[in-house]
């Protein structure tokens, strides 16, 4: 991995996905801040990412490498970690019931994701899949649903769920511009994994452990592609 790409590209790509993660548009612009739950579920899903090589943080950090070298690791790695919680934060709905069933949800099956497989592919793909549900449900179900002037989908939702109080599955409203932030930030999380392979760490004289670690991406995060 090059130097400037671990040093400005990664952290920086990772700072703007947490960034828009946040962001929720409606009379004005806030910034909503990650609760303790998605904290949580990035810490299982950096566990994940590290047990299947996706994320390695051993070549970001090791004696081998300067100091310098050894912050701007540490650097990648909290703005990977920040970026995975804001990531989750986005796609969670924001209030009621279909807050815990997502929140619980996710748990449940990013957990299966760690027992599952440790295939890097795997893993990322099974993210992708569990993190793209949740988005449509919160942005194009639960939206429809929430919106009081209606539409085809609305009406098509409601003759599904008769019989269910909407009261316990809307969701407060917001622009259809968070919509579009919330997807920049989703398709932005790929790059983090499409960095050149491997750490430089011939020159340090760190031997490689095999072929499976020479090609773990030193960033990783991310699975939402």
């Amino acid at each position: 991995m090059s130097r400037a790409l671990e040093v400005f590209c990664l952290p920086l790509l990772f700072l703007t996905v947490a960034l828009l993660g946040g962001v929720r548009v409606d009379a004005r612009i806030l910034f909503v801040p990650p609760p303790l739950s998605t904290l949580v579920l990035a810490i299982v899903l950096m566990a994940a990412l590290v047990r299947c090589g996706a994320l390695a943080p051993e070549r970001l950090i090791h004696s081998g490498r300067p100091p310098l070298a050894i912050a701007s690791g540490v650097i990648v790695l909290l703005t990977t970690f920040a970026a995975a919680v804001q990531a989750f934060n986005v796609v969670i709905p924001e209030s009621g019931l279909p807050r815990v069933v997502v929140t619980v949800f996710l748990f449940l099956l990013v957990l299966n994701t760690i027992a599952a497989s440790s295939d890097r592919t795997h893993v990322l793909r099974s993210t992708a899949v569990i993190v793209g549900s949740t988005f449509v449900l919160k942005f194009i179900v639960l939206a429809a649903l929430s919106d009081t002037e209606g539409g085809w989908l609305k009406r098509a939702l409601l003759a599904s769920l008769e019989g269910v109080t909407l009261g316990t599955l809307t969701q407060p409203r917001v622009a259809p511009v968070t919509g579009y932030l919330a997807f920049v930030a989703r398709r932005l999380q790929p790059s983090g994994c499409r960095s050149p392979k491997g750490v430089a760490l011939r020159r340090a004289g760190r031997p490689h452990r095999s072929r499976t670690r020479r090609a773990s991406r030193a960033s990783a995060w991310v699975t939402f592609g």
